[in-house]
Protein backbone atom coordinates (compact mmCIF):
# COMPACT_ATOMS: atom_id res chain seq x y z
CA UNK A 1 0.00 0.00 0.00
CA UNK A 2 1.61 3.65 -0.92
CA UNK A 3 2.09 6.10 1.69
CA UNK A 4 -1.92 7.43 2.85
CA UNK A 5 -3.44 4.91 0.26
CA UNK A 6 -5.90 2.84 1.94
CA UNK A 7 -7.35 1.65 -1.47
CA UNK A 8 -6.47 -2.28 -0.88
CA UNK A 9 -8.22 -2.00 2.52
CA UNK A 10 -11.51 -3.22 3.18
CA UNK A 11 -13.40 -1.95 5.64
CA UNK A 12 -14.26 -4.10 8.81
CA UNK A 13 -17.90 -2.37 9.24
CA UNK A 14 -20.04 0.13 7.74
CA UNK A 15 -20.79 1.93 11.20
CA UNK A 16 -20.51 5.87 11.02
CA UNK A 17 -16.23 5.75 11.68
CA UNK A 18 -14.57 8.77 14.22
CA UNK A 19 -11.22 9.26 13.01
CA UNK A 20 -8.51 10.37 16.01
CA UNK A 21 -4.90 11.06 15.23
CA UNK A 22 -2.78 11.51 18.01
CA UNK A 23 0.59 13.10 17.03
CA UNK A 24 3.22 12.57 19.74
CA UNK A 25 6.29 14.41 20.78
CA UNK A 26 9.00 11.61 20.94
CA UNK A 27 11.93 14.00 20.78
CA UNK A 28 15.01 14.05 23.46
CA UNK A 29 13.51 15.62 25.93
CA UNK A 30 10.66 13.34 26.56
CA UNK A 31 12.61 10.82 27.65
CA UNK A 32 12.55 8.70 30.96
CA UNK A 33 9.42 9.37 33.40
CA UNK A 34 7.47 11.22 30.43
CA UNK A 35 7.51 8.57 27.40
CA UNK A 36 6.66 5.63 30.13
CA UNK A 37 4.24 7.69 31.58
CA UNK A 38 2.64 8.67 28.03
CA UNK A 39 3.37 5.14 26.91
CA UNK A 40 1.26 4.15 29.94
CA UNK A 41 -1.83 6.38 29.22
CA UNK A 42 -2.17 5.16 26.13
CA UNK A 43 -2.32 1.37 27.01
CA UNK A 44 -4.95 2.30 29.13
CA UNK A 45 -6.63 4.22 26.74
CA UNK A 46 -6.54 1.03 24.31
CA UNK A 47 -7.88 -1.19 26.91
CA UNK A 48 -10.63 1.66 28.08
CA UNK A 49 -12.05 1.36 24.58
CA UNK A 50 -12.51 -2.43 25.18
CA UNK A 51 -15.20 -2.15 27.19
CA UNK A 52 -17.22 0.30 24.76
CA UNK A 53 -18.63 -1.83 21.83
CA UNK A 54 -20.13 1.36 20.26
CA UNK A 55 -16.97 3.23 20.37
CA UNK A 56 -14.97 0.08 19.20
CA UNK A 57 -16.85 -0.22 16.42
CA UNK A 58 -16.68 3.58 15.47
CA UNK A 59 -13.49 4.89 16.61
CA UNK A 60 -10.32 4.76 14.39
CA UNK A 61 -6.80 5.36 16.29
CA UNK A 62 -3.99 6.72 14.56
CA UNK A 63 -0.58 7.42 15.92
CA UNK A 64 2.23 9.85 14.38
CA UNK A 65 5.66 10.11 16.32
CA UNK A 66 7.63 13.07 15.87
CA UNK A 67 11.25 13.60 17.10
CA UNK A 68 14.65 14.26 14.08
CA UNK A 69 12.27 11.84 12.18
CA UNK A 70 8.58 11.29 11.34
CA UNK A 71 7.24 8.04 12.05
CA UNK A 72 3.41 6.56 11.88
CA UNK A 73 3.68 3.99 13.91
CA UNK A 74 -0.21 2.78 13.62
CA UNK A 75 -1.93 3.78 10.52
CA UNK A 76 -5.62 4.84 11.65
CA UNK A 77 -7.85 1.21 12.68
CA UNK A 78 -10.19 0.31 15.04
CA UNK A 79 -8.75 -0.61 18.10
CA UNK A 80 -10.13 -4.61 18.05
CA UNK A 81 -7.73 -6.26 20.11
CA UNK A 82 -4.81 -3.75 18.89
CA UNK A 83 -1.44 -3.91 20.07
CA UNK A 84 -0.34 -0.63 21.76
CA UNK A 85 2.90 0.95 19.30
CA UNK A 86 6.30 0.92 21.11
CA UNK A 87 7.29 4.56 21.52
CA UNK A 88 10.71 5.55 20.17
CA UNK A 89 12.89 8.35 21.59
CA UNK A 90 14.84 10.07 18.71
CA UNK A 91 16.48 13.72 18.35
CA UNK A 92 15.14 16.64 18.16
CA UNK A 93 11.55 18.70 17.25
CA UNK A 94 10.14 18.30 14.03
CA UNK A 95 6.60 19.43 15.80
CA UNK A 96 5.18 20.85 12.06
CA UNK A 97 6.37 17.99 9.71
CA UNK A 98 4.37 15.65 12.29
CA UNK A 99 1.06 17.51 12.37
CA UNK A 100 0.77 18.05 8.59
CA UNK A 101 1.48 14.04 8.35
CA UNK A 102 -1.33 13.94 10.74
CA UNK A 103 -3.50 16.22 8.76
CA UNK A 104 -2.70 14.49 5.04
CA UNK A 105 -3.52 11.06 7.01
CA UNK A 106 -6.75 12.43 8.12
CA UNK A 107 -7.69 13.88 4.40
CA UNK A 108 -6.45 10.16 3.08
CA UNK A 109 -8.73 8.78 5.83
CA UNK A 110 -11.89 10.81 4.91
CA UNK A 111 -11.14 9.98 0.94
CA UNK A 112 -11.26 6.54 2.20
CA UNK A 113 -14.72 6.62 3.64
CA UNK A 114 -16.04 8.61 0.92
CA UNK A 115 -15.51 6.07 -1.55
CA UNK A 116 -16.02 2.96 0.86
CA UNK A 117 -19.66 4.72 1.62
CA UNK A 118 -18.63 5.02 5.07
CA UNK A 119 -20.44 7.98 7.11
CA UNK A 120 -18.13 9.63 9.61
CA UNK A 121 -18.32 11.97 11.90
CA UNK A 122 -15.50 15.26 12.29
CA UNK A 123 -12.09 13.54 13.17
CA UNK A 124 -9.89 14.91 15.58
CA UNK A 125 -6.36 15.81 15.59
CA UNK A 126 -4.50 15.85 18.80
CA UNK A 127 -0.70 17.08 19.22
CA UNK A 128 1.06 16.56 22.57
CA UNK A 129 4.25 17.97 23.12
CA UNK A 130 6.84 19.01 25.94
CA UNK A 131 8.91 21.46 24.20
CA UNK A 132 9.36 24.06 21.49
CA UNK A 133 9.72 23.15 17.43
CA UNK A 134 12.81 23.30 16.15
CA UNK A 135 13.92 26.54 14.55
CA UNK A 136 13.05 25.51 11.00
CA UNK A 137 9.67 24.33 11.17
CA UNK A 138 7.12 27.16 9.59
CA UNK A 139 4.86 27.28 12.65
CA UNK A 140 3.43 30.71 11.42
CA UNK A 141 2.16 28.41 7.90
CA UNK A 142 0.87 26.20 9.87
CA UNK A 143 -1.12 27.79 12.11
CA UNK A 144 -2.85 29.48 8.92
CA UNK A 145 -3.75 25.93 7.86
CA UNK A 146 -5.13 24.72 10.53
CA UNK A 147 -7.44 27.54 11.12
CA UNK A 148 -8.70 27.34 7.50
CA UNK A 149 -8.89 23.66 8.12
CA UNK A 150 -11.12 24.28 11.38
CA UNK A 151 -13.29 26.66 10.05
CA UNK A 152 -14.17 24.44 6.92
CA UNK A 153 -15.09 22.10 10.27
CA UNK A 154 -12.30 19.77 8.06
CA UNK A 155 -11.34 18.47 11.67
CA UNK A 156 -11.15 19.35 15.52
CA UNK A 157 -7.54 20.58 16.71
CA UNK A 158 -6.20 20.09 20.23
CA UNK A 159 -2.93 20.81 21.78
CA UNK A 160 -1.73 18.93 25.01
CA UNK A 161 1.41 20.88 26.76
CA UNK A 162 3.75 18.85 28.76
CA UNK A 163 6.13 20.56 31.29
CA UNK A 164 8.46 22.56 29.33
CA UNK A 165 6.16 22.87 26.56
CA UNK A 166 6.35 26.28 24.95
CA UNK A 167 2.58 27.14 25.34
CA UNK A 168 2.84 30.46 23.19
CA UNK A 169 3.50 28.24 20.34
CA UNK A 170 0.27 25.54 20.90
CA UNK A 171 -1.76 28.51 21.58
CA UNK A 172 -0.93 29.95 18.18
CA UNK A 173 -1.70 26.90 16.38
CA UNK A 174 -5.21 26.51 18.04
CA UNK A 175 -8.26 28.15 17.65
CA UNK A 176 -10.49 30.15 19.84
CA UNK A 177 -12.98 27.01 19.79
CA UNK A 178 -10.26 24.73 21.24
CA UNK A 179 -7.69 26.51 23.57
CA UNK A 180 -4.68 24.00 24.13
CA UNK A 181 -3.91 22.95 27.93
CA UNK A 182 -1.42 22.25 29.76
CA UNK A 183 -1.10 18.45 31.51
CA UNK A 184 -0.77 19.02 35.55
CA UNK A 185 2.59 16.57 35.91
CA UNK A 186 2.56 13.47 33.78
CA UNK A 187 -1.57 13.05 34.35
CA UNK A 188 -1.04 11.07 30.90
CA UNK A 189 -3.13 8.58 32.53
CA UNK A 190 -6.11 10.87 33.20
CA UNK A 191 -5.61 12.70 30.06
CA UNK A 192 -6.41 9.67 27.78
CA UNK A 193 -9.21 8.65 30.59
CA UNK A 194 -10.88 12.24 29.38
CA UNK A 195 -10.00 11.80 25.99
CA UNK A 196 -11.72 8.11 25.83
CA UNK A 197 -14.77 9.40 27.64
CA UNK A 198 -15.07 12.27 24.89
CA UNK A 199 -14.62 9.50 22.06
CA UNK A 200 -17.59 7.48 24.03
CA UNK A 201 -19.64 10.63 23.49
CA UNK A 202 -18.87 11.64 20.25
CA UNK A 203 -19.21 8.25 18.85
CA UNK A 204 -22.69 7.74 20.23
CA UNK A 205 -24.05 11.32 19.36
CA UNK A 206 -26.38 11.68 15.93
CA UNK A 207 -24.99 14.21 13.36
CA UNK A 208 -25.64 17.79 14.01
CA UNK A 209 -26.24 17.08 17.86
CA UNK A 210 -24.08 19.41 20.27
CA UNK A 211 -22.22 17.25 22.81
CA UNK A 212 -20.73 18.43 26.11
CA UNK A 213 -17.31 16.87 26.55
CA UNK A 214 -16.58 15.30 30.27
CA UNK A 215 -14.92 17.66 32.92
CA UNK A 216 -10.94 17.73 32.24
CA UNK A 217 -10.90 18.58 35.78
CA UNK A 218 -8.32 15.69 36.83
CA UNK A 219 -5.76 16.44 34.27
CA UNK A 220 -5.83 19.83 33.26
CA UNK A 221 -3.58 22.42 34.93
CA UNK A 222 -4.23 25.94 34.49
CA UNK A 223 -1.47 28.23 32.50
CA UNK A 224 -1.22 31.70 31.79
CA UNK A 225 0.00 33.30 28.58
Amino acid sequence: MAFNDFSNETPQNYAQKCTCILVLDVSGSMSGAPINELTKGISDFYADIQNEQTTLDRLELGIITFGSRIDCVQEPTLLHNQPVPTLSINGSTKLVDGVREGIAKIEARKNWYKTTGQPYYRPWLVLITDGAPDGDQDVTGLSAQIKLDVEGKKYVFFGLGVQGADMNVLKNLSTPSFQPAKLQGLKFIDFFKWLSASMGVITSSTDGQQVNLPSAQDWMQGFTI
